[in-house]
């Protein structure tokens, strides 16, 4: 339960703070009714290497949040830079978003997009509420990367992966 009794900071200036955070772009995915649905979020995060876990956090008014709250396993794609067109995609409202996005089941059937730069199963060990958010605790069953660049994202702007350069020491 949040405290009451702090002063929340505004959602003006949450925005711009977040904003200034250079994440990947990913898919989460998942299989229901034999038919593949998923959602695009940056909300992703690796807990721990050994055991292997990972969390989302999606929103519960999303489409995909009880499909994704009543399924066994879960995939998170880590979209691949010349994939701009499947982050649109993924995060419109459109109903069959896989109807021009080619990809394949992993091992437990989650949906594995075709040229994403990484993915990875994993088996949702908990799901936590807060709030107007549901946090998916996985472990990941099954994974694998390339050496394509990712997809990032910052202040509401998408970037080439590749272009980034080591920072210079000092």
């Amino acid at each position: 339960m949040i405290s009451s009794r702090s002063t929340l900071v505004d959602e003006t200036t949450m925005r711009a703070v977040h904003g200034t955070f250079v994440t990947g772009v990913t898919v989460v995915t998942t299989l229901s009714n034999s038919a593949p649905r998923g959602l695009a979020l940056n909300a992703f995060t690796s807990i721990s290497l050994s055991p292997p876990l990972v969390m989302v956090c999606v929103q519960r008014s999303s489409k995909t949040h009880d499909l994704l709250f009543n399924a066994s396993h879960l995939a998170i794609n880590i979209l691949a830079a010349e994939q701009l067109s499947t982050a649109a995609m993924f995060a419109s409202k459109n109903d069959d978003k896989f109807a021009s996005i080619a990809w394949h089941s992993a091992s437990h059937g989650s949906p594995i997009l075709d040229g994403a730069c990484s993915w990875m199963e994993a088996e949702i060990c908990d799901r936590l509420q807060v709030e107007t958010h549901t946090a998916f605790v996985a472990q990941v069953v099954e994974a694998n990367h390339s050496d394509r660049a990712p997809l990032l994202y910052r202040a509401g702007n998408f970037f080439d992966g590749s272009q980034l350069r080591p920072a210079t020491q000092i």
